[in-house]
């Protein structure tokens, strides 16, 4: 398919497919006139690729994840990928204290502000 249907069919922007093509994470064969080619599992590889990135995970974790990955979302034990990805949840976990922390700080200076207002 092309990466014109690809988008269509994905709900994914072109721009964005050739971004996970650079990024090794999308593969496409090249017709006679250079358009991108995509086989029929692509689709389900972009969906892949969204969820892995709507869960915190950068590009280059997800590369390592996606040979690991089954159709069903879940993933077969592959070497080295469960503690790239406890590692990435520990970022996120140290991230989201992070965030706690920030947003009853702000909570704190709106109420100040609003009580001497």
């Amino acid at each position: 398919m092309l990466i014109g249907q690809l988008a269509e069919r994905t709900g994914t922007s072109e721009r964005l497919l050739r971004y996970y093509e650079r990024a090794g994470l999308l593969t496409a064969r090249r017709q006679a006139n250079g358009y991108r080619d995509y086989d029929a599992s692509a689709a389900e590889r972009v969906r892949q690729i969204r969820a892995l990135l709507a869960a915190g995970l950068p590009t280059k974790l997800i590369k390592h994840v996606l040979p690991c990955a089954l159709e069903d979302g879940s993933l077969r034990p592959c070497p080295g990928v469960l503690d790239r990805l406890r590692a990435q949840l520990d970022r996120l976990d140290h991230r989201a204290v992070e965030l706690a922390e920030a947003r009853e700080t702000l909570r704190h200076t709106i109420s100040v502000a609003e009580r001497a207002g």
